[in-house]
């Protein structure tokens, strides 16, 4: 890996639409098999926003790919228009994607808080190592 430690957010944004490429791909298998669209519409349609999928896969290195992320959740949703249970796919996907985002984000940000606060700050005692102390205190006074 090039470039120091990969963004949580980057990380758990790939596996979401890692899975999602799947079920939508699957999802247009569903579209073709019910005839809700004739099949190159299907496929065609289908296959678009798999690639688009793919490729932003490939480019959430960059901020304004995230904001495809957030257009790919829409277009998924959209597919209930044509098959209902996609409506509920979408939102579940939806719903996965948002959580990543604000936890991805959250854990991106607690790292570079704790080095901001550690900069000319002394290292607490955490009582977890051995102290140096004049006086005997853990109650052995042989």
């Amino acid at each position: 890996m090039r470039g120091g430690a990969r963004s949580a957010q980057r990380s758990l944004a790939q596996i979401v639409l890692g899975f999602e490429v799947i079920v939508v791909f699957l999802g247009m298998l569903v579209i073709y098999g019910l005839k809700a669209l004739p099949p190159a519409t299907a496929f065609a349609a289908g296959g678009a926003v798999i690639v688009v999928m793919i490729l932003t896969l490939a480019l959430l290195r960059f901020r304004w790919a995230y904001a495809i992320g957030w257009l790919v959740q829409l277009a998924v949703i959209a597919g209930g228009f044509l098959v209902p249970a996609m409506f509920i796919v979408g939102i579940i996907f939806t719903a996965i994607w948002t959580w990543c985002m604000i936890t991805g984000a959250r854990l991106d940000r607690t790292p570079q808080q704790a080095a901001d606060g550690a900069e000319g700050e002394p290292a607490e005692q955490t009582g977890n190592g051995p102290e140096t102390r004049d006086d005997d205190t853990n109650g052995d006074h042989r």
